[in-house]
This record gives structure tokens, sequence and C-alpha cells, in this order.
């Protein structure tokens, strides 16, 4: 099968990679060329432009775009619709809130143009261990895709699947995010504890190693865990920021429109937004407080 990729990112560019080996012939495009160049090397058709993109395709043609969720999303659809014709398929694989797709669906299936958004995880790995894929669309435009889907995935057979109509791929994969956050901090919250009970002299990739065999907790984030502290378990070197992109917050969002509690979900995102205040203003008033209401001491700025 022959698809169109617009956007070659870390994770397009290792999606089209896979594609390439899987055998399709895939056309790119993304602003920067650099990146144009290298899916050139790998056997890659390269486009110049949208246009050109398009015109490398042959009717029907799919699209699919790797491009930031958001405006980037709507403008890369507003220059193509144009381009395309109906029977052309629309791939929204990123991380795009699911009630942005339903109105982008609307108005391309006025054209004849059918969209399907495939909620895609499986970050840096995807490229040797396959895609997570959650499609929403057209059952008719998904069993089109069935070559590029399966390529992509881990299996044909597994790790892909059509999970309803437009819009509802992007919801699962806002789930899926949000369970993530979950899990992660769970794991951190724990290794954090045995980090501090300083008694033991804990050995935490040890830990880690002992819980990636036979425990109930077992799972491909631990891996990772494991394999972050066998490089360094300090991790004095990484700053404690954590950055969201999105889906966590949709998620949380939808819960309370659905009147549905996810107490962990919330947490876990706060928890994310608590990392990234380097001069809290909150933790501050509140040590003033204790001083005020108790006489409690307060550390000043450079005590230790």
């Amino acid at each position: 099968m022959e698809l169109g990729m617009v956007g070659l990112g870390k994770m397009g560019a290792n999606m089209t990679e896979r594609l390439l080996r899987g055998g399709h012939r895939v056309v790119v495009f993304d602003q920067n060329a650099e990146p144009v160049k290298r899916a050139a090397e790998q056997g890659a058709v390269a486009a110049g432009s949208l246009a050109a993109l398009v015109k490398a395709l042959k009717p029907p043609r799919s699209v699919w775009l790797m491009v930031p969720a958001g405006d980037p999303v709507d403008g890369t659809i507003d220059q193509l619709k144009p381009l395309l014709t109906k029977g052309d398929l629309v791939v929204d694989g990123g991380n795009t809130y699911y009630k942005d797709t339903l109105p982008r669906a609307t108005a391309l299936a006025k054209s004849g143009i059918d969209l399907v958004d495939v909620g895609t995880s499986g970050g840096v790995w995807g490229l040797t261990e396959g895609y997570a894929l959650m499609v929403g669309g057209a059952e008719e435009s998904v069993e089109r895709l069935r070559p590029v889907l399966e390529t992509l995935a881990p299996a044909p057979d597994r790790g892909w699947g059509r999970v309803g109509p437009s819009g509802a791929g992007h919801f699962v994969k806002m789930v899926h995010n949000g369970i993530e956050y979950g899990l992660m901090q769970a794991y951190a919250e724990g290794f954090s504890l045995m980090k501090h009970k300083e008694a033991f002299g804990l050995d935490l990739h040890q830990v880690a190693e002992i819980w990636r065999h036979g425990s109930v907790v077992r799972s491909w984030l631990l891996d990772l865990t494991a394999r972050a502290l066998a490089q360094d378990q300090t991790l004095e070197s990484i700053a404690p920021h954590v950055a969201d992109s999105g889906e966590g917050r949709w998620m949380v969002a939808e819960a309370i429109d659905l009147d549905v509690p996810a107490p962990v979900a919330a947490l876990s995102l706060i928890q994310r937004l608590r990392s990234r205040d380097d001069e809290s203003y909150a933790d501050r008033l509140l040590a003033a407080m204790r001083n005020q209401f108790g006489g409690h001491a307060v550390r000043r700025r450079g005590d230790k």
C-alpha cells in the first residue's frame, strides 16, 4: 500500500521507517527539509510541499498526519482539503483532543473525504516494538488502512483495532494517557519512599529488577524504570519538572463532565503541575501561616 506521511518528528519518522521496512510506498513531507532527506535515504519518496505529496499519490489517496495537536492539524487539513478528491482519506495519528476530531470529520465528509483518527502509543520504542493503535472512523475506511495498521502494530493480529466511529480513537487514547499518568505516579511515589528509607540502603535498580519478574506490578513502565535506574539511581542530572501533552487534562475534564470519579488521574495531573513550580508561593505562604499561628520556625533562603 502507498501512504502520504505529513510530519516527520521522532514518531512520524519512526513510523515511516517501519512502513518502509514493511514494503509500503511512503511519500513524505515536513516543513523541515532535513528529516525528509533522511527518509528519502531510507527509501521514501520526498515531497517539497503538500501539493507535491498529493500529486505523488494515486487516487484514492491516504494521507497520514503526525503534526502537533490544535492549530497545526487544522492548518494542515485546510491546505490539504482543496488538493484531495472524493474517496480520499485523511488520518490523524497525533495526540488530538477527540472533541476537535468530530467537527473536522464532519467538515471533510462534506467533500467526500473520510477522517480516520488513530490514537498512537509506543513512543520511541515503536520502531522496533510496534505501536498500539486505537482507531476511530468508518469501517470501510479503517479496512482500507488495514495493511498500514497491521505493519505499524506489534503484530497483524494484535495491538490495534477499530474502537468506534470518528473521534473514538482519540477518545480512547486520551483515557489511555490518563491511566498512564496514574501508573507513572504510583511507581514514582513508591521508589521515592524507598529512596528516603536510608537505613536499609536499598538498591532501587535491584528492587525494580525483582519486581519485573513474577510480581503483580510488573509492566513495561517498570521495565523502563529499571532501565533508567541502571544508568543513575540518584537522578541528580534530571530536573524535577514533568511536562504533559494535554491528554491528562482532557481526561479529567471529561470525567467531570460525565460525573465519573477519577481521583487518581486528577491527582496525577496535579502532581505534574506541582513539579513545575520552582518558586512555590503556596508553599512559602503555608510556612508563613504555620509561623503565625504556631510560632513554627521558618526556613529562610540559604538556610541548610
